[in-house]
C-alpha cells in the first residue's frame, strides 16, 4: 500500500502548455513505461480560468468533480459530485474552467497498452520546445528543417519529442466522453458495514470506475483486483497501515497485494477506480 495526502503535499503550477492559471497536488505517481503508469491529483483552478482546444491523449482520464462545474465542451459539462470517463483517441474540449473549480483527476495508460508519459518527463520536454517555438492557446507554433512554420497540438508536440516517434491513437473505443451521475446509482451491500457502487467496467481491459462507502468500524479489505486499485477519499477517517487518514488522501494496492485492511475510525466515503488489467 501507498498513499499520499493532500495535506502534505505541495501545490505545483501546470506549465505553460495550455492557457490560464491550474494548480495541482499530484498524490501519487505509478510506474514510469508500465502500461498502467498514472498519475492521481487534484486540481485548482485559479484567477482567469484555464482554457484548452479540443484536443485529445493516447491516455485514459478520469475526473472527480470535487467543487464546481466542469465544462468539457462548449455545451456539456460535468456536475459537482459527477465522474466523467475520457476514453483515449476520443476528443473533448474546447474547454473553460471557471476560477475556483476543484476536480480530482486520474491519468493512466489506456487499454490499448500505449501507457502515460509522467508530468516530470512532460515538464521536461516543454521546457525543450520552449527553446526552438512557442506554445500559444494549447497549440505549439515552430518552424520547421524546410523553414515552413508549423502548429501541432501541445500535448502531441511533447509526447513526439519524449518519445522520438510520431504520436499515433488507438481506434477509438468509444465515442464520446463517458459523463456519470452517481446519486443516480444504489448502492450495494457487501461485507459487513462496506457499501459498494459501481458506475461502470469499460474496455476489454476491464477498467473499473465507482464508489466505496464504509460504516462506522467496517473494514474494507483492499487490494485484491487482478490490477491496481486506487482509492480517493471523500468523506470520513479511517485507519490503514497503522495510521489514521482523512478527507483528500489517495491509496495505491497493487494487483493482488491484499487483503490489506482498512478500517473506518468514523463513516467513510471513497471513490474507487481498478485500472486495466494487462
Amino acid at each position: 500500500m501507498r498513499v499520499g495526502k493532500a495535506s502534505d503535499t505541495d501545490s505545483e503550477r501546470v506549465g505553460t502548455m495550455r492557457e490560464g492559471t491550474l494548480d495541482q497536488k499530484h498524490l501519487l505517481f505509478g510506474e514510469d513505461g508500465s502500461p498502467n503508469n498514472y498519475d492521481l491529483n487534484m486540481g485548482l483552478t485559479g484567477g482567469g480560468g484555464w482554457r484548452t482546444p479540443r484536443h485529445r491523449h493516447n491516455f485514459d482520464q478520469i475526473r472527480y468533480v470535487i467543487q464546481g462545474r466542469l465544462p468539457y465542451t462548449e455545451n456539456d459539462v460535468l456536475e459537482e459530485g459527477w465522474v466523467g470517463y475520457f476514453p483515449e483517441s476520443v476528443h473533448y474540449g474546447p474547454q473553460e474552467r471557471p476560477e475556483g473549480l476543484r476536480t480530482m483527476v486520474l491519468q493512466c495508460g489506456g487499454a490499448s497498452g500505449a501507457g502515460y508519459l509522467s508530468v516530470a518527463q512532460r515538464e521536461a520536454v516543454n521546457a525543450e520546445l520552449a527553446k526552438t517555438g512557442e506554445f500559444k492557446k494549447g497549440m505549439y507554433h515552430f518552424t520547421d528543417a524546410h523553414g515552413v512554420p508549423q502548429t501541432v497540438d501541445g500535448s502531441q508536440a511533447i509526447f513526439e519529442r519524449a518519445m522520438g516517434r510520431k504520436l499515433e491513437f488507438a481506434t477509438p473505443r468509444y465515442t464520446d466522453v463517458i459523463a456519470m451521475d452517481p446519486e443516480a446509482y444504489d448502492w450495494q451491500k457487501g461485507d459487513a458495514g462496506v457499501w459498494e457502487k459501481w458506475l461502470g467496467s469499460f474496455t476489454e481491459r476491464d477498467l473499473r470506475i465507482g464508489f466505496l462507502r464504509l460504516d462506522s468500524g467496517a473494514v474494507y479489505q483492499a487490494g485484491q483486483f487482478p490490477s491496481i486499485e486506487i482509492l480517493f477519499q471523500i468523506k470520513g477517517r479511517v485507519s490503514a497501515g497503522g495510521e489514521e487518514y482523512g478527507p483528500e488522501t489517495g491509496y495505491e494496492f497493487l494487483a493482488n497485494e491484499g487483503p490489506v485492511p482498512v478500517e473506518a475510525v468514523e463513516p467513510a466515503e471513497f471513490l474507487r477506480v481498478v485500472l486495466h488489467t494487462f
